[in-house]
């Protein structure tokens, strides 16, 4: 009966140091010190829920993090949850490397109340869910109450052509303009948004991988933000503004629209009262429809994890309505699950016109082809270059889109090439 007794207390023993030495290795990508602090503090509640599990955060400064993720998996060195930006989704998942998501949704408590965008994007590769969505980087437009009311403009632009008559009305102000446009870094969404909203589609490339970028409808649509430009609709040295210029001149009042994700709102709340300004969805085009860019990253377990239902315990710690919105608040991202909106912090009426994007079946997501190798060159390099080069008259609106067009053809049927 001794020896019974000292073998289950031993076996309870081993029992626990097993569980002690239970590690769990977690790494993100997008990083940045309030991130970091924000994730430490969720992964907390995870570790005192689960008594006996540490969790190690490997934090990948962002401007490196592909290559030295690359690196980490080449060495052998796989977490078993990783974040995981909408632009890797695709490699990961058609390697293997991602474990699917499904099973745990299935039964998770809390899958009906996502909301059907972070279900649909989430799936994009193969119709299963290798990631779920933390949240979405939606652009929606930020309007200025109080040049629209001086500017005799009863209403933010539902339309196109409102929003071409509200910028004229607002430019005829001293010292005033009506649209904040990006023409510096980061301003190929701007261009992406508005060209696909006046050609009525958003698609990139023929079945051929040519691409559509000098069609017709597209360079009507590149046309119409150069034309804004050049009939002064927008500040004349927007030309170079990237994101700290265009959120600065709408805060200081100099111009009347901005489009953006929720994370210029931090900024903005901050230096404008509520009343002075609202946030509504992008103005539609010719089609009835606008085409809104939107980008979104969230967390994915590795097959090759030992711990994968420990992996979505994390999971689920970060992903369950306390940590999403806890984590979205401090991040700039639109939370997946249906309940924001009823939260305090996101009922304020600045949040509704991402919630409103993300419930109009009229505004249609589009999500840029970043799966190209040639894509970073062709943002950060070639758009900046042509749309500076269009927008001070140096080439015309065919000879950009036919620059790009070119470039794109060539990536993407490399990329075809690649995949027989």
């Amino acid at each position: 009966m001794r020896k019974l007794i000292t073998a289950t207390l031993l076996a309870t023993l081993m029992a626990g140091s097993a569980l002690a030495d239970t590690k769990l290795k977690l790494v993100e990508v997008i990083t940045s010190p309030e991130r970091t602090e924000t994730l430490k503090s969720i992964v907390a509640k995870f570790e005192q829920a689960n008594p006996g599990t540490t969790v190690e955060i490997i934090s990948l400064p962002w401007g490196e993090a592909f290559q030295k993720f690359a690196t980490m998996v080449s060495a052998g060195e796989i977490p078993d949850v990783m974040e995981m930006p909408d632009t890797w989704l695709s490699l990961y998942a058609n390697n293997g490397m991602l474990e699917s998501l499904e099973p745990y949704l299935e039964k998770w408590e809390h899958t009906p109340g996502l909301t059907e965008r972070a279900l649909e994007l989430g799936r994009d590769v193969n119709d299963t869910a290798y990631m779920l969505p933390y949240g979405f980087y939606l652009r929606a437009m930020f309007y200025n109450k109080k040049l629209l009311s001086e500017a005799g403009v009863a209403e933010p632009p539902k339309t196109m052509d409102d929003f071409v008559k509200a910028s004229e009305a607002v430019s005829k102000l001293p010292g005033k303009s009506g649209y904040c446009l990006r023409g510096g870094p980061g301003g190929l969404n701007g261009w992406v948004m508005f060209g696909a909203t006046m050609a009525g589609d958003n698609k990139f490339f023929n079945e051929d991988g040519t691409s559509t970028m000098n069609s017709e409808g597209w360079i009507k649509g590149l046309t119409w933000v150069i034309d804004l430009y050049k009939n002064g609709l927008a500040p004349k040295d927007s030309v170079n503004w990237g994101f700290n210029e265009i959120v600065a001149g709408f805060y200081s009042g100099t111009c009347a629209f901005l489009d953006q994700d929720p994370d210029a709102l931090i900024a903005i709340a901050q230096r404008m009262k509520p009343e002075d300004f609202g946030v509504t969805t992008m103005p539609k085009g010719p089609s009835g429809k606008a085409f809104t860019t939107i980008g979104f990253a969230g967390w994915s377990i590795l097959a090759a994890s030992q711990n994968k239902d420990l992996s979505w315990k994390l999971i689920e710690t970060l992903e369950g309505p306390e940590g999403n919105i806890e984590w979205n608040k401090r991040t700039g991202a639109l939370p997946v699950h249906k309940s924001a909106e009823k939260d305090p912090f996101y009922a304020s009426p600045q949040f509704k016109g991402w919630f409103d994007e993300l419930a109009d079946k009229d505004v249609v997501l589009t999500v840029m082809p970043t799966y190209l190798e040639e894509f970073a060159f062709f943002k950060d390099s070639l758009a900046i270059k042509t749309t500076q080069e269009a927008l001070l008259g140096d080439i015309t609106p065919e000879e950009l889109a036919n620059q790009w067009a070119d470039y794109l053809t060539k990536a993407q049927q490399k990329y075809l090439a690649s995949k027989k």
